[in-house]
């Protein structure tokens, strides 16, 4: 038990943060409706765990495409050279799909995570400092 706390607190802190602060941001203004607004064309499809569509990103109006990106909140069905309408908000690995999903909720739980994960190693960090202080 001692292990998890000392050395796996730190480690779901960083792992959290690591993953999902940068784009915490991101997810929001997608979960809004903000960024930028265009057509994601599906490429390829790679599986793991999960199944993630990647493809080229071309905003409406204009403006610097983005290649090689994933597809957050995909629609079922999603084929090969088929388009969705998407958002660019800036996130590092991709856009997300504009009819919405719930991704934003995994990046905002991680940060979360490891947030409390990093506040609560501190606390038990603080505690070991003043119970060997006071010995």
């Amino acid at each position: 038990m001692k292990f998890l706390l000392w050395a796996g607190l730190p480690f779901f802190a960083l792992l959290g943060l690591a993953l999902a602060i940068p784009d915490v941001a991101s997810a929001w203004q997608a979960r809004s409706g903000g960024g930028t607004a265009g057509t994601f064309i599906a490429r390829y499809e790679t599986c793991g765990r999960n199944c993630t569509w990647h493809g080229d990103f071309v905003p409406d109006g204009g403006g610097t495409p983005r290649n090689d990106v994933i597809v957050y909140d995909e629609p079922d069905g999603l084929t090969s050279g088929a388009t969705v309408a998407a958002r660019d908000t800036g996130a590092r690995r991709g856009v997300f799909a504009a009819q919405g999903g719930n991704t934003w909720l995994i990046f905002i739980g991680l940060a979360v995570a490891g947030a409390l994960a990093a506040v609560g190693w501190v606390v038990i960090l603080a505690r070991a400092i003043v119970k060997r202080l006071r010995t």
